[in-house]
């Protein structure tokens, strides 16, 4: 007969080591959709919007980024806009995304950035 050595303590490490990765992805998942939903709910300027009516409804940036791409068709020219509390991208001369402007590690309220 053989004998078997059971090491109960490292098998209960792996175990609690498990439950604490999927506890913390499903912390991080909800997170993350509590963001999104946080995004829609504010006033960020709308897909399509001009630069022009960026700046006029909003104010002047803090920070215009130097353009990205535009070096192909494939590769259009990317603008990148920062605000307090929100980044702007823009393709070309049009919005197509706005995203809160939140430090690393402010994912709990993100809408009280200042």
């Amino acid at each position: 007969m053989f004998k078997h050595r059971t090491n109960l303590p490292l098998l209960a490490a792996i175990v609690i080591g498990a439950g604490l990765v999927v506890a913390q992805t499903a912390h991080a998942q909800q997170t993350l959709t509590q963001r999104v939903q946080e995004e829609k709910s504010m006033n960020l300027p709308a897909r399509g919007l001009s630069m022009a009516q960026v700046e006029k409804q909003y104010g002047q940036p803090l920070h215009k980024l130097s353009p990205r791409g535009g070096d192909s068709a494939k590769h259009p020219t990317i603008n990148r806009w920062e605000y307090s509390n929100f980044i702007v991208y823009f393709e070309n001369s049009r919005v197509i995304h706005s995203v809160l402007n939140t430090p690393a590690g402010n994912n709990q309220n993100p809408g009280a950035v200042n």
